[in-house]
């Protein structure tokens, strides 16, 4: 793997193009970016963006979608796919947070994993987007990046990554580095064509290096 002076130079260089370094969904409310997340499995934020304007201006509070039935739900979400298992999860998780929370989103790892729907990745975002806590958000971007990157050992189990980001990426960087992965994974470093010629990263990459050689 990399060292950690390049590490360094990596979260500096990404801090230059991108350097709001914000989550993609829109929310205004902390359960609305729980949802969105929940929307987003096999779906690009752009589309989950679309969808939920109307879907909280039918629900426009927790315990509205506490009270919602899963199939209208499912009605204002189905362009997102997998749509009747997302309105469940959604209204189910609604449930649980008015019930046993008080309408808050809890904010520790255990308890938001026990949220309908909601896994490390979601819980991560969570923690970090709403609580400012270290937060460490391996989705694909962020995975198939770092490993082509050399951050980590190339692993694609997102708790091996995760664990692997925590040695390299100091917390405080951890939830916009994350961020800027994502960012960074749409614009240049795609999953199927990596433009590796002018690639700002390249220089610290060794797959952009392997690659140059082969030329």
């Amino acid at each position: 793997m990399i060292s950690k002076a390049a590490v360094n130079r990596i979260i500096e260089t990404l801090k230059g193009i991108y350097p709001d370094g914000l989550c993609s969904l829109q929310y205004e409310k902390d359960y609305e970016l729980l949802f969105a997340v929940r929307l987003s499995a096999q779906c690009t934020d752009e589309r989950v963006n679309k969808v939920t304007p109307a879907l909280y201006a039918r629900f426009p509070t927790l315990e509205s979608f506490a009270e919602a039935d899963p199939k209208e739900v499912g009605a204002y979400i189905h362009s997102c796919g997998f749509y009747n298992g997302k309105a469940r999860d959604i209204v189910a998780c609604a449930q649980k947070l008015v019930n046993e929370y008080g309408g808050k989103v809890p904010g520790t790892m255990e308890e938001l994993t026990g949220l309908p729907g909601v896994g490390r990745k979601t819980a991560n975002l969570i923690l970090g987007d709403v609580f400012g806590q270290p937060a460490y958000v391996c989705d694909t971007h962020c995975i198939r990046i770092t490993g082509r990157l050399g951050i980590t050992d190339g692993s694609k189990d997102p708790l091996q990554v995760e664990r692997q980001l925590r040695e390299r990426i100091p917390p405080k960087e951890s939830n916009n580095f994350c961020h800027r992965m994502v960012l960074f994974g749409r614009d240049t470093c795609t999953a199927h064509s990596p433009k590796c010629d002018g690639c700002p990263l390249a220089k610290d990459c060794g797959t952009a290096k392997a690659a140059a050689k082969k030329k």
